[in-house]
């Protein structure tokens, strides 16, 4: 870089610096339109900083250092960023950052300076970046996902791409549902999308209502399922 240049940078960003005021207390406080810069105040004198490539600062933090995972803070009307520098598995230089093909959903990165530690979600479960986390299909939204091949039972069952919700509005990590047409089996969906067939024991059949073994009696259209043998013939 030109000395004349170089220079000319660092003066316009100590005259950035001397136009924020600087509270009463020392400190560290946020910029006011850019989230991952702050200024260290000491005696009245504003010192500009950066949080590292990747985090933001979050005032609320009381620790010495404020820099944090961008969805852990609200950065509120703060929406400017340093300019990234990134790398192809890491657009910034820290944080978590999805794999870089948009088809591939359950794999994502933790990028330390600049270093990529690839990391797998437990089956079923796609990457949110705006949690940092691994959820459910449903609550990532993510689109064009490959979810590769349903595994498929001998009677053709398949795990229905829907997440199964519970009475909260929560998705139930290994959903239940009975047989078309047996009364005494049922499937379960480990982890949503690991087709198992079980069935009930002998004298009880699924109820699906409860999501448990009952007896056949008290579900609707399986009461004589039983009524010629102890065991129904299937």
């Amino acid at each position: 870089m030109n000395r004349f240049v170089a220079v000319g940078l660092l003066l316009a960003v100590s005259a950035h610096a001397q136009q924020f005021k600087c509270p009463s207390k020392d400190g560290q406080y946020e910029d006011p339109i850019q989230c991952d810069k702050y200024y260290e105040c000491y005696d009245g004198r504003a010192t500009e900083k950066l949080c590292p490539d990747g985090l933001v600062f979050d005032p609320t933090i009381r620790k010495i250092n404020k820099c944090d995972q961008p969805f852990n803070v609200d950065c509120g009307d703060r929406v400017e960023l340093q300019q990234p520098k990134g790398n192809s598995l890491c657009p910034r230089k820290n944080g978590f950052f999805a794999h870089p093909d948009a088809a591939v959903c359950n794999v994502f990165y933790n990028c330390i300076e600049g270093e990529a530690n690839e990391i797998t979600c437990t089956s079923g479960l796609h990457f949110d970046e705006y949690t940092g986390t691994c959820v459910w299909p449903n609550d990532a939204g993510r689109q064009g996902c490959n979810p590769g091949t349903n595994k498929k039972l001998k009677d053709g069952f398949t795990c229905p791409k829907e997440q199964k919700t519970d009475e909260a509005g929560q998705s139930v990590a290994h959903p239940k549902y009975a047989h078309p047409t047996d009364c005494q089996r049922f499937y379960v969906c480990l982890n949503g999308v690991e087709p198992r067939d079980l069935g009930c024991q002998a004298g009880e059949v699924y109820n699906e209502e409860t999501e448990r073994c009952d007896a056949p009696e008290n579900v609707p259209g399986c009461e004589d399922w039983y009524k010629d043998s102890d065991e129904k013939k299937h």
